[in-house]
């Protein structure tokens, strides 16, 4: 008799989040746990061969085996690069004056003496 284990599938979007608990067999896969879940009839979105998944809160490759509890994580892609993002933030404080042209820092802002 195979040993089963209970896990949660979980995914999320800004209008809405699905928690599914789900009974599995132990050396049960996450992409095989998300298959089995139905968790992609109800995000038909969900592109189980490019998103990243993760258990608790740590990436993992989806061929890892699942233990007792773990949560599995799915995902959504980034909408904008990170480092694009602070790149065009630090650019705009420069055009601004609040940061220093070479630096990035604060400017200078030498007090005058009267």
């Amino acid at each position: 008799m195979t040993k089963m284990i209970d896990i949660e599938v979980v995914y999320g979007t800004p209008k809405s989040q699905s928690l599914l608990a789900v009974s599995v067999e132990e050396n049960t896969t996450v992409t095989d746990a998300i298959v089995l879940s139905g968790i992609l009839q109800l995000h038909p979105e969900i592109d189980i061969a490019t998103s990243k998944v993760g258990i608790w809160n740590k990436t993992v490759r989806p061929s890892v085996m699942l233990k007792q509890n773990d949560r599995i994580e799915i995902y959504r892609p980034l909408i904008a690069d990170p480092k694009e993002v602070r790149r065009r933030r630090a650019e705009k404080a420069v055009e601004e004056g609040r940061a220093d042209k070479v630096t990035g820092g604060r400017p200078n802002r030498a007090k005058t003496k009267d």
